[in-house]
């Protein structure tokens, strides 16, 4: 078998101390393989996977020498060579709402932005997949910052990881509470980045995230975002599972081409055909459809009558979103009384038309707003108005 060290796991997971691997990320086959390859012997990695799995994701340990069921020379043996590691927190800010934004380093020096917002009846987690963006989507400040790189499973995961740290929710010794009363109950693949440009590491990470003997969320509480990449829709249905939300936004392609570029490589109606054939799809499990509202851009009642037909026969609610303005943006929220009129047209045709309330502006974690902190502070007014132009 072939040794497997940091350099030649299929992503990369080498650390600056000491080149240790990090186990956070792995998926039970890579753990094991790890596990083997540094002296388990071979009739016990599973057994050592399944007692790693749970210390890392059900009891958040991130020191091998508190694993009580494993004898000390074998912890030694895996402090020697592996390592438990989660992005390293560079601001956290906490808005008035209760809203909590977190400024994250990872692997290279790159920064990515996690929302964490708390709700009445539950939490959800707003994760980042890319360390930057690659759609340029004119409405959203992320797509201002260039595309870095993707995410490993592990910046993916540890996103996840970092914020249960921060609630303290981790279950005390002997309790494994349910998940209907965790403080973190919800994911969205909503953050930097578009996921299904990074569609392995997000499946990886997610996988990990709906493990039973992990983290345990259910796939119904995973909402992967995208903006239309027709051709891992399927994919997305078939090895994940998860519910699935569209970055939606215009009702022709004339305006959708400007406001989602991304449009202009899979049209409306190539998209809503994928979407029809999403294999999760039924009237249980809707696909939602996100649509900001964008002040004489997108918001009139003859674009809210279009968009009822265009969505006909797929089950669907409509989440409409007031826009989140950032500085250097080309647009401006619409009144509330024309995104009422707007709901008002989508509800009477039969489907769901929440108004989401913006949560975060105070601290730029509204949705659109996410950018590292380091390339905001880079870039004038002036110089992020010349962007968007282009």
């Amino acid at each position: 078998m072939t040794a497997i060290t940091p350099d030649n796991i299929t992503v990369p997971r080498k650390l600056p101390e000491g080149g240790r691997i990090n186990l956070v990320g792995l998926t039970r086959d890579q753990m094991r393989e790890a596990l083997i390859a540094a002296g388990t012997p071979e009739r016990q990695a599973g057994m050592r996977v399944g007692q790693l799995w749970q210390w890392i994701y059900q009891k958040g340990v991130t020191d091998f020498s508190v694993m009580t069921n494993l004898a000390k020379d074998y912890r030694a043996l895996l402090a020697e060579k592996f390592t438990i590691a989660r992005p390293e927190i560079v601001t956290r800010q906490v808005s008035s709402d209760g809203t909590r934004k977190y400024l994250l380093r990872i692997q290279g020096g790159h920064e990515v932005e996690t929302v964490y917002i708390p709700e009445e009846d539950r939490g959800t987690l707003c994760i980042s997949s890319q360390v930057g963006c690659t759609l340029t989507c004119s409405f959203c400040h992320t797509g201002t910052q260039k595309l870095v790189r993707n995410l490993t499973p592990a910046e993916i995961v540890g996103q996840i990881l970092v914020a249960r740290d921060d609630l303290g929710e981790w279950p005390k010794p002997g309790r494994h509470p349910k998940i209907e009363t965790r403080l973190l109950s919800n994911i969205v693949l909503m953050g930097m980045g578009e996921p299904l440009y990074n569609f392995e590491n997000v499946r990886d990470a997610m996988k990990i995230a709906m493990d039973a003997e992990g983290i345990s969320l259910s796939r119904r509480r995973i909402t992967l975002s995208t903006s239309g990449v027709v051709p891992e829709i399927p994919r997305t249905g078939a090895e994940i599972g998860c519910m699935l939300a569209i970055s939606f936004h215009a009702t022709t392609d004339e305006v959708r081409d400007r406001l989602v570029p991304i449009n202009k490589r899979w049209n409306i109606e190539a998209l809503l055909n994928a979407l029809r054939a999403y294999p999760k799809l039924s009237n249980s499990e809707r696909i939602t459809f996100e649509y900001v509202m964008l002040k004489g851009i997108n918001d009139s009642d003859e674009d809210a009558r279009r968009l009822v037909q265009l969505i006909k026969g797929i089950p669907a609610k409509i989440n409409l979103i007031p826009f989140n303005e950032w500085p250097g943006a080309p647009y401006e929220r619409s009144s509330n009384n024309r995104i009422r009129a707007f709901a008002d047209i989508i509800y009477k045709a039969g489907y769901a038309s929440p108004i989401r309330t913006p949560r975060g502006e105070d601290i730029m974690a509204a949705c659109g707003q996410l950018k590292s902190a380091t390339e905001r502070a880079r870039k004038s007014r002036a110089q992020i108005e010349a962007e968007i132009r282009g």
